[in-house]
């Protein structure tokens, strides 16, 4: 069917060829990306205003309400919940919650 058959070095030829045209194009999308992106840092910096300077605010000093044992920290808690498990734990526990010093209160999942 096929008279004109290539021997296996022009296949190999054609091989190298095709992947290196690949590699070629590839190599291309990569420079404009890169010069793309460097562009846009350049716009966006140009367009950012300068940040304002502005005075320094006075330090405020929290006062805590008599008998707390500090802040709390929550991660991914609303803090009706966190009051509702330091509750259960001050009853199970048979102690006062103000004599409890909790440091925080994690959700696991």
């Amino acid at each position: 069917m096929f008279s004109d058959k290539i021997g296996i070095p022009e296949a190999l030829g054609y091989s190298v060829l095709g992947v290196g045209v690949v590699f070629l194009m590839l190599i291309i999308l990569m420079v404009i990306i890169v010069i793309m992106g460097k562009a846009m840092a350049n716009k966006k910096a140009a367009s950012a205003p300068a940040p304002a300077v502005s005075a320094p605010v006075p330090a405020v000093k929290k006062e805590k309400a008599p008998g707390t044992a500090g802040d709390i920290d929550l991660y991914n808690v609303e803090p009706k919940t966190a009051a509702m498990i330091m509750a259960i734990v001050a009853d199970e526990l048979g102690a006062p919650i103000n004599e409890l010093r909790f440091i925080s209160i994690k959700a696991v999942d």
